[in-house]
């Protein structure tokens, strides 16, 4: 086909096959809402659109008309695509583990690292204990110039930098001695952990202003790549932040980092070298995707408006969100999390980590080993490296017009976030202030109204419910500071469920009163199943023409739920609701909608309706408050 003679066809055909695009999702629409195109307001892509909680509108197709100027090449500010050029392709990203604790044995934990680095981990992430003293046993054999360390020591940081220091040294001075030779310093990278700011946040235990000061004075000072300010941004995203609000945040008290060094007397060139970001991942692949190019990007701005832009290149480091891991049904966590890794490697993180996969239960909840749960999170990072080969190009999103959108968006909105702090005084007097808290919280509440409602769905939990599941602890694994877990609504309701199962051996359970044939009512009592399921509530389902008042006798339940067409009901809910009620139930429900009996009145009219977009998480609890009552009466225990 010989090409267009006028320059402006090829926008013209985009826009004539985004004309017919659209007119086919208005019919589609149409069909499904029982009417004609014509009544569908156009654009009708419109109506599949959704809006981020940053208020950043998606749109359900992107074309060559939402193409944005090509970032640069990894290596390059702004560092969109990634702080590494020459990154080891055969590598990719590092795989960091999560290892030992302030009461471990020290042996014990070197041999957990020893046993790590040899089954997939590249980078370790240590919690040293309490006594620096115990760091040379800890890291006895580890060559610390191929694994990459980052401390998590809190509040005995400084002594725990300063035995790693004198490690260092030791090795440097008598490479022959010991179970390890001398580190090359120009590979070694060592991250201190120092998170001052961000712990404020969170309200946990860090080490002090001064002490800051002091390590990342020691931290230039030395040969090493030595990062030891670490801006913890998870804090936000647990408290329920935005993504934008997460990165904002962030930056925001990264930037308070770098003011409180060159009061010091440091240089903006020096302090920038010593500070890197963590981040969560969620399984919102493509959110986790821009969110950690946008993040480098903001940070990378503020780096030239400071006068250094080249050192704007901080690492990132991603942990799998604590906030969408679930206690219910904890094997899905396994395809959370590998989400979640997906997006942190593709959007450029230096180093991520894996949760396991029963991290928000009590240790052995399930009955499975703590090293099965740790190989599955390495195993996951190493499934996406090895036999994905997700590591082989760097930034492979570059060029999707919907990832450099949502990207382009996303750093737009954090640079907001981060100027209203900044237009507040700065990260301290907005922390101080209590308004940085209060803007999360407000995300956090409408997060959880989308959950309640169930628009945003969680398998296992609020989607696809297995009611007959194993009981589980309901004491929560000790952490370090609050989570604002998505499925705790629910999950509260399954506890009372399985308290209510200890007491009387059975399960809370509701009638299923159907309507019609089979086919008739299957739509509706496999939502209502489903629904239900949620809050741990079983249900009988007596059939096509079952006797109604057996089955209420039968199941002794006070709560019954109609459902069947809305031609069924037009003629047979409102005589249903009144046997229902003749034969004791005292709480009749209906599977649809208010306007599908609208003419009911009185004891033909149901109590309560169950649809979609209804708040479940209050529809269940009051349903669990007369079922658990009437059981608590019965078996002679509490409510």
């Amino acid at each position: 086909m010989p090409p267009p003679s006028d320059a402006s066809a090829p926008d013209v055909d985009l826009r004539a096959a985004r004309q017919a695009w659209d007119d086919a999702v208005a019919g589609v629409l149409a069909k499904a809402r029982r009417t004609e195109a014509d009544q569908i307001s156009r654009p009708a892509a419109a109506h599949l659109q959704t809006t981020t909680y940053d208020g950043t509108v998606i749109d359900p197709l992107y074309t060559r008309a939402d193409e944005l100027p090509e970032p640069p090449l990894p290596g390059g500010f702004p560092f969109v695509r990634g702080r590494e050029a020459t990154r080891d392709v055969m590598r990719g990203w590092h795989v960091t583990t999560r290892l030992g604790a302030l009461d471990a044995d020290p042996a014990d934990t070197n041999a957990a690292i020893l046993e790590a680095l040899t089954t997939g981990t590249s980078a370790l992430w240590l919690t040293p204990t309490a006594d620096p003293g115990d760091l040379t046993r800890i890291l006895d054999g580890v060559l610390l110039d191929l694994a990459p360390l980052t401390l998590d020591a809190g509040p005995h940081t400084t002594a725990a930098a300063h035995a790693l220091f004198d490690l260092l040294d030791e090795r440097a001075a008598a490479p022959t001695s010991g179970s390890a030779p001398a580190p090359d310093a120009s590979t070694t990278r060592i991250t201190l952990g120092v998170d001052t700011l961000t712990a404020q946040f969170a309200g946990v235990d860090a080490v002090t202003h001064d002490e800051a000061i002091a390590l990342t004075r020691a931290a230039v000072a030395r040969p090493e790549e030595i990062r030891a300010l670490v801006v913890d941004a998870t804090v936000f995203h647990d408290a329920g932040a935005s993504d934008a609000q997460e990165i904002g945040a962030a930056i925001a008290a990264g930037l308070t980092h770098v003011r409180m060094a060159v009061e010091a007397g440091l240089s903006i060139a020096d302090v920038l070298d010593t500070i890197a970001f963590r981040f969560a991942a969620t399984d919102q692949q493509f959110e986790t995707i821009a969110k950690f190019r946008a993040a480098r990007r903001v940070w990378a701005r503020v780096a030239e408006v400071l006068g250094a832009p080249d050192h704007g290149d901080a690492p990132t480091h991603a942990v799998t969100s604590a906030a969408m891991m679930t206690r219910r049904d904890p094997w899905v966590n396994m395809l959370r999390t590998t989400l979640a890794a997906f997006g942190a490697g593709l959007g450029g993180a230096d180093q991520v980590t894996v949760a396991p996969f029963d991290s928000a239960l009590p240790p052995g909840a399930l009955g499975v080993s703590r090293s099965f749960a740790h190989r599955m999170a390495v195993n996951t990072q190493l499934l996406l490296l090895e036999e994905s080969h997700l590591g082989r190009v760097l930034d492979p999103a570059a060029g999707s017009w919907y990832v450099e959108s949502l990207t382009d968006a996303t750093a737009r909105a954090a640079w907001d976030v981060f100027t209203g702090i900044e237009a507040q005084g700065g990260y301290r007097e907005a922390l101080a202030s209590g308004e940085l808290a209060a803007a999360i919280a407000a995300v956090r509440d409408r997060r959880a109204d989308d959950v309640a409602h169930r628009r945003h769905a969680i398998t296992g939990v609020s989607e696809f419910p297995d009611v007959a599941e194993k009981p589980l602890p309901t004491a929560a694994p000790s952490a370090a500071r609050p989570v604002a877990r998505h499925a705790e609504p629910f999950e509260t309701l399954r506890d009372r469920s399985d308290a209510h199962l200890a007491a009387t051996g059975s399960r809370p359970t509701v009638l299923l009163a159907p309507l019609g044939s089979l086919a008739e009512y299957t739509p509706r009592t496999t939502f209502t199943t489903n629904l239900l399921g949620a809050g741990g509530v079983g249900v009988i389902d007596p059939g096509p023409g079952a006797d109604l008042a057996a089955a209420v006798a039968d199941t002794g339940s006070p709560v019954a739920v109609v459902c069947g067409t809305d031609k069924r009901y037009a003629t047979e809910a409102g005589d249903t609701v009144a046997a229902l009620r003749a034969a004791g139930v005292t709480r009749v429900l209906l599977a649809g909608t208010e306007k599908a009996v609208a003419d009911l009145e009185g004891d033909r009219r149901p109590d309560g309706f169950l649809s979609l977009g209804i708040d479940a998480v209050a529809a269940l609890t009051d349903i669990l408050d007369l079922l658990t009552a009437q059981d608590a009466d019965t078996a002679g225990v509490p409510a």
